[in-house]
């Protein structure tokens, strides 16, 4: 019916909602892989980053995405912007430090 509303996200505000999400996530890793692991070699930034990717799955939900509309794709979208932010973000840190 007309009067029904949705609150879902839908086109360009899902996708920016995804994207910032995502390169948010990565930052805050970046930052906070820093501030535990200050040698690039350990592997626990590594876990610490895959922990960021997957806790924004539930933050998508909350913030109205549905997830059942997401393919293959969109994951390794969000897992891979999370990595690149996490990976540019933690190398700047130590190249400065």
């Amino acid at each position: 019916m007309a009067t029904e509303t949705s609150h879902r996200l839908t086109g360009h505000a899902r996708s920016v909602t995804v994207t910032a999400l995502s390169t948010i996530g990565g930052v805050i890793a970046g930052v906070a892989s820093h501030m535990l692991f200050t040698v690039a070699e350990s592997q626990s930034a590594l876990g610490l980053v895959i922990a960021a990717a997957v806790a924004q799955f539930p933050i998508l939900y909350a913030v109205g995405i549905d997830l059942d509309d997401f393919s293959a794709k969109d994951y390794l979208y969000v897992g891979f912007m999370t990595f690149s932010l996490w990976f540019v973000t933690w190398s700047i840190l130590l190249t400065t430090a």
